[in-house]
């Protein structure tokens, strides 16, 4: 039998719990997309000072707008029934600068009935630099930060590490909490908003990357991202990196 949706006493004890990690963002939302409950980290990383001014609230009120509206669209997703397990994402940080989280969110049902949702951001954490093999994932890393904007093949990297690929995906995740792949699609995302500062189209920052094509590029970057590259361009520069 599926475990009934939170009460609310035990959402209200949901978001006392959360409310001791700062490295965590915790948040229910009803049908309509609005918080019914944040730990106190989300309310911080929005500038604000009280859980009032968050609770009743949408995402399209409290983020830049095409921000919120991204973040509103994925909430319509998860309340039409689909799960979003570790979407590697940016999010907003105390000094209103993104930062890199995983993110997941799923439905509450009652019965059938899709009731609500809850979700949760962890910050990405620091390399486990303790790990016997990082000094080995450690040339990997430095080939995919120098050769992103290139084709980087997975066996390659793996052979570079004298690991097989899915000894390299396991350990890469266990000291980089990413696999390789999300690494490199970072590290390009990454390069990516800064490149969009500057004058270069839309077209040439994608392939200097290494996107195949402007759609691949655009594609990937609205789902990490939350907006397509042309309208993070328009976003207000409290929204984009330092």
């Amino acid at each position: 039998m599926s475990p009934a949706p939170p009460t609310r006493v035990d959402a209200d004890a949901l978001q006392a719990l959360f409310d001791g990690l700062p490295d965590v963002v915790f948040f229910l939302k009803d049908t309509a997309g609005r918080y019914t409950h944040a730990n106190l980290t989300l309310v911080s990383r929005l500038g604000l000072r009280r859980r009032e001014d968050v609770i009743g609230r949408t995402p399209t009120q409290l983020f830049p707008a095409r921000l919120g509206e991204a973040y509103a669209a994925q909430d319509r997703r998860v309340l039409r029934g689909h799960a979003i397990e570790d979407q590697l994402e940016t999010h907003v940080f105390p000094n209103r600068a993104p930062g890199w989280c995983l993110t997941r969110k799923t439905p509450l049902r009652d019965g059938g009935t899709v009731t609500g949702l809850i979700g949760i951001s962890r910050d990405l954490a620091q390399p486990d630099g303790r790990h016997p093999g990082y000094a080995r994932l450690r040339r990997v890393l430095d080939r995919m930060e120098a050769r992103y904007g290139e084709t980087v093949r997975m066996q390659a990297l793996a052979e570079l590490a004298g690991l097989s690929l899915s000894q390299l995906e396991r350990q890469f995740r266990r000291v980089f909490h990413l696999t390789p792949q999300q690494w490199l699609t970072r590290l390009r995302i990454d390069a990516a908003m800064q490149q969009l500062r500057g004058d270069d189209t839309i077209a040439a920052i994608g392939l200097a990357c290494g996107f195949s094509d402007q759609s691949a590029f655009s594609r990937q970057f609205k789902a990490m991202v939350g907006v397509t590259p042309r309208d993070y361009r328009k976003l207000p520069g409290d929204a984009a990196p330092p």
